[in-house]
């Protein structure tokens, strides 16, 4: 018995000497301090709302077209003796200019011809007047009132006439074949291709190049209805005095340069595409190739360009980044004062890569948030770290954080100066 008192007394000291150590030690441990600062929300991006006008702009692209562009072709035959040295790929021509001249010996001859027989008509007919003259004073002299026609030889006065009036058609006839031995300019333009040269027989409307004329060029612009709209455009409009057309912008890289030029609107398109549901807006530059011209680089047929057409203008619009838009109508608002989520539906009047432009549902100065947020919902806890104009960024809730961790700086060395003393 003894010697089991011996074994177990060493263990049970151990035993509460170590439970004893574990309790002094858990008591001395200092008690952690509690953290009543809030948990730091999502950090997201923002930039104010602003106010201020909008002209309403559509963009869209199309092909530059001449408004005037012909064949050039003969309205006769023969062969070409002429060919003007401006009558050639990328010539300027000029309005009246003869372009093509086909020999004209034998229309020549024609007209000599035909004066022949104007003149022999004209004899048969004077020939017949003074006839007719004589026959109807011997019927005079003899007393007869009731002579036909054929005495008085009227049938062969009018036949006379007639030949006459047929050989003078036929000398006009043969004058318009000799005028249009040239073939003329009808405005003034540049050549686009030709077909033809000296020595080659050519016939009536056979193809001798393509002009087109430089006092305007089009542009056929596809555009949905919505856009339509945006612009106050009808379906049936063209452009008067009285309601001109919007202005539209055309810009291309010409020459490895950015060329713009100013043209407007001046009509729409007759019908709907059946296909693509949009309709035609054509816009017009005039004199491309002069003042209309981008510092000497011209708006050439052919030319693949954008247009960025003006529409109505907007005064006291609320403007707020393109980023910030959430759907078709709703902005994400930060308050930086609470820390809290606004989910705002708003009035959107137009909306671009530039900033979505709205009617109502923000106020100026307001932080619309464009970070991107996955379960967004209101009243949610975030951060706003607003994007200033220069570049830099402004965390709101900075200062307040700043100053609470000043003020506990403060009394913590207040309180050691105190258990100094």
């Amino acid at each position: 018995m003894g010697r089991l008192i011996a074994i177990i007394a060493p263990i049970a000291i151990l035993l509460v000497l170590g439970v004893g150590g574990v309790v002094a030690v858990t008591a001395m441990k200092p008690e952690p301090e509690k953290n009543d600062e809030p948990r730091p929300g999502l950090n997201v991006f923002a930039e104010q709302v602003k106010s201020g006008s909008l002209t309403i702009t559509v963009e869209a692209q199309g092909e530059v077209r001449p408004k005037r562009e012909i064949i050039v072709a003969p309205q006769i035959s023969g062969r070409i003796t002429y060919v003007s040295p401006d009558f050639v790929d990328g010539g300027f021509i000029k309005r009246g200019q003869v372009l093509v001249r086909v020999e004209p010996a034998d229309y020549e001859l024609a007209v000599v011809r035909a004066r022949s027989v104007v003149a022999s008509a004209e004899q048969g007919l004077a020939r017949e007047i003074a006839e007719a003259e004589l026959a109807q004073k011997d019927l005079t002299d003899l007393g007869l009132s009731d002579a036909s026609p054929l005495a008085r030889r009227e049938p062969q006065l009018a036949e006379a006439r007639a030949a006459l009036e047929s050989a003078k058609a036929q000398l006009a006839e043969a004058e318009l074949s000799l005028g249009r031995t040239a073939v003329i300019a009808p405005f003034d333009g540049r050549v686009r291709e030709r077909s033809a040269d000296i020595g080659q027989f050519v016939s009536p409307g056979q193809s001798l190049g393509n002009i087109f004329a430089t006092d305007v060029v089009e542009v056929a612009l596809p555009l949905k209805d919505a856009d339509l709209g945006q612009l106050g455009l009808p379906i049936a409009f063209s452009s008067t005095a009285q309601t001109p057309g919007p202005r539209v912008e055309f810009s291309a890289v010409v020459g490895g340069q950015p060329r713009t030029w100013i043209g407007e609107v001046v009509r729409t398109g007759a019908a709907i595409n059946s296909q693509t549901r949009q309709i035609n807006v054509f816009a017009e530059l005039k004199d491309p190739f002069g003042e209309g011209a981008d510092d000497g680089a011209p708006m050439a047929p052919g030319l693949f360009v954008n247009a960025r057409i003006e529409g109505a203008k907007l005064d006291n619009i609320l403007i707020a980044p393109r980023a910030a838009l959430r759907g078709d109508n709703r902005l994400f608002i930060g308050d930086p004062k609470t820390g809290k989520l606004s989910i705002r539906p708003v009035d959107v009047a137009f909306s671009d890569r530039t900033g979505a432009y709205l009617r109502s549902g923000v106020e100026p100065g307001e932080l619309a948030i464009t970070s991107p947020i996955q379960a967004a919902f209101d009243g949610m806890s975030i951060t706003v770290l607003e994007r200033l104009p220069d570049g830099t960024v402004k965390v709101h809730g900075e200062k307040k954080k700043a100053d609470a961790e000043a003020l506990a700086d403060a009394g913590t060395q207040e309180g050691g100066e105190g258990s100094a003393q």
